[in-house]
């Protein structure tokens, strides 16, 4: 038991260091067909290897969210517009030629001068560590804002996320197994085992989509796409408050649920407890993508790499507690697993209620943001 836990600790320190320690990020505006930027982008390719730390948001300049973007961020560095490229990175940003320094006047430097001055400012940003341009664009009024009701929206989305009735069900399956096998010393370290696979799962899974919509850079018709799924799974969990089980219902597809519980129900080790937590976390994507998903496009605009991964840490200690909650007590004798299971199923309805408010609200609050241009 001691050795899994210390292996999930080591595990988890060592996955945090590697998305967080030393990453810088340029933020990069670029105009399809522009020869200049052709050759610049080929100028930061050619140099990557020699600072992997280094993090490229792409944006195209006609994108409507790249407008919004750009204008906060020629503020905060007291830059004027002009032509592509126009690069954000530490406390100086390049616009077409022009070099805007906040502590200096601005330089026009072309060539392959300005690309060694520009490998100039790439390195010292990276060895002080300099915090995200976006960052910097938190200083309007709209934008900070959001950035303050993210946090809020990341707490509310994983509380309904957690009371997860399939994540649930299959817990009190697998201690319930265990307690018919005469493995009662097991309860607590498979149960720790099953929770802790669903947490590294769950936030590698997050990272990884996180990671490509910022790469990728989040635009308005992929907000309001995610925003309208929202809205519509919060609807439809919200009808089996009023009719469960009737037409289709967000939990494991029947045609799942054998295969599910025959995993399951042949699980007497704790190793076989984290391999099913494993599998249960892809199974069960179907109850709690919604939310996560919505979550992760949210953390894309209103966060850089290092506050999202941190945010993602804490979403999904919230998730496991319930989980952590039922361990516990089945393992200290104060609820059995038939309990634990006749209280699942009496207020599946409720649980679908509840989530599906915080999913509805989550989307209309996302599309409301979106409109009023604060996100």
């Amino acid at each position: 038991m001691k050795r899994l836990l210390v292996v999930f600790g080591v595990l988890l320190v060592l996955g945090s260091l590697f998305v967080l320690a030393g990453e810088v990020e340029l933020v990069y505006f670029y105009e399809d067909g522009c020869s200049h930027c052709v050759r610049t982008e080929a100028f930061l390719e050619s140099i990557s290897p020699k600072y992997p730390e280094l993090h490229i948001l792409h944006y195209e300049i006609h994108d409507a969210d790249a407008h919004d973007l750009l204008d906060r961020l020629l503020a905060a560095y007291g830059a004027e517009l002009g032509p592509v490229p126009i690069l954000f990175i530490g406390d100086i940003a390049l616009v077409g030629d022009t070099f805007y320094g906040l502590a200096e006047t601005p330089t026009t430097v072309s060539g392959r001068v300005g690309e060694m001055r520009l490998e100039e400012v790439i390195a010292q940003a990276i060895a002080e560590n300099a915090p995200s341009p976006l960052m910097r664009a938190e200083t309007t009024e709209g934008k900070g804002l959001v950035g303050k009701l993210t946090i809020p929206a990341v707490v509310l989305a994983a509380a309904a996320d957690s009371v997860n009735p399939c994540t649930f069900a299959v817990l009190v399956l697998l201690l319930g197994t265990l307690l018919v096998a005469g493995r009662k010393g097991k309860v607590l370290p498979a149960g720790l085992a099953f929770i802790a696979a669903i947490y590294i799962s769950y936030f590698l899974m997050g990272i990884g989509i996180f990671s490509a919509i910022q790469a990728a850079g989040v635009q308005r018709p992929f907000i309001l796409a995610v925003s309208g799924l929202a809205i519509l799974l919060g609807l439809w969990n919200m009808k089996d408050y009023f009719a469960y089980g009737k037409w289709f219902t967000i939990e494991v597809p029947q045609r799942w649920r054998p295969t599910v519980k025959r995993i399951t129900s042949s699980v007497v080790s704790v190793p076989g407890a984290f391999a099913v937590g494993v599998i249960d976390s892809l199974f069960l994507l179907p109850c709690s993508s919604g939310p996560y998903i919505a979550i992760l496009a949210l953390l894309s605009k209103t966060t850089t790499r290092a506050q999202g991964t941190g945010l993602l840490l804490f979403y999904n200690l919230i998730f496991i507690l319930p989980l952590l909650i039922i361990t516990l007590a089945v393992h200290f004798g104060y609820t059995t697993t038939a309990r634990a299971e006749r209280w699942r199923s009496a207020r599946l309805g409720k649980l679908h209620l509840v989530s599906g408010i915080v999913m509805f609200l989550l989307g209309a609050g996302m599309i409301l943001v979106l409109q009023l241009g604060y996100l």
